[in-house]
């Protein structure tokens, strides 16, 4: 018998979650994504995107730069570091 170690899933969330956790809006998030600022990591079944854990880092980015820069400005930047 081959002895494998268990491997735990990595944690998806919903933009629900999200939102819970942070402190931006769902529209904003849904905003974030089709302006490319974050990435849908997957799909669930009934059609719902799910992000990873490093949303939150991301997000915490955006946070920062919106201080002092457009959102365009942002999306050129988090595009350049992509």
């Amino acid at each position: 018998m081959i002895k494998r170690p268990i491997q735990v899933p990595a944690k998806l969330f919903r933009i629900g979650e999200l939102v819970r956790h942070t402190p931006f809006s769902r529209q904003t998030i849904h905003n974030y994504t089709i302006m490319g600022l974050i990435k849908e990591s997957e799909w669930s079944e009934g059609g719902h995107r799910l992000y990873d854990e490093s949303v939150f880092s991301r997000l915490s980015h955006i946070l920062k730069l919106k201080e002092t820069k457009t959102l365009s400005e942002i999306r050129t930047i988090l595009l350049s570091q992509d």
